[in-house]
């Protein structure tokens, strides 16, 4: 069976043949096997709704779904850099490790919940102290919500989620203002 061909059938026949012969079939010109296959004709069903379906949404003018711009911004940020490791203060025998990326999100998440502040990147930086870190994040503010006391307020919760949520000591937070947004 070739990767073009994926899911064989029962009866022998690959779904990939059954999707392209959809339209002879329709117009009449279908051999003995398709006509009286059990397994052909119940995939040849899911198939013809399969394809209906996706001509109706295809169809569809749509803008992006809500909070997709979030996600693909989640996502993006959440960039592969697992193997960068932080070490936690720990009593147990062989230690814990946390991943960097994992620490950003969780202060990213921090900054976020503050009203006109968009975290954007973080960077983690580990020093020869264990649990202890640097970070420097860079924020988007809402021009016409943004207080300067957003910044503190951004501060205390980055400093407290690292306390609180992961475990760690901010010996340094390097907060900039990259950029303003309209909300």
């Amino acid at each position: 069976m070739s990767d073009a061909q994926g899911y064989m059938l029962p009866c022998g026949r690959d779904m990939e043949t059954v999707w392209e012969r959809l339209d002879p079939i329709d117009t009449g010109v279908a051999d003995a096997h398709e006509l009286t296959c059990e397994y052909c004709s119940a995939a040849r069903e899911s198939l013809v709704v399969l394809r209906e379906v996706t001509s109706e949404l295809a169809s569809e003018e749509t803008g992006p779904a809500l909070g997709l711009t979030g996600r693909i911004m989640s996502a993006v940020r959440a960039e592969v850099r697992r193997h960068h490791m932080l070490a936690l203060p720990s009593a147990e025998p062989g230690g814990l490790r946390i991943s960097e990326q994992a620490v950003a999100a969780v202060l990213r998440f921090a900054a976020d919940s503050v009203d006109g502040v968009r975290a954007r990147r973080c960077r983690i930086a580990v020093t020869e102290t264990e649990g202890a870190v640097e970070v420097a994040m860079s924020l988007a503010v809402a021009y016409r919500r943004f207080s300067a006391d957003a910044v503190d307020e951004v501060r205390e919760r980055v400093r407290a989620a690292a306390a609180a949520r992961v475990g760690i000591t901010l010996v340094r937070l390097d907060l900039t203002v990259e950029d303003l947004y309209d909300a």
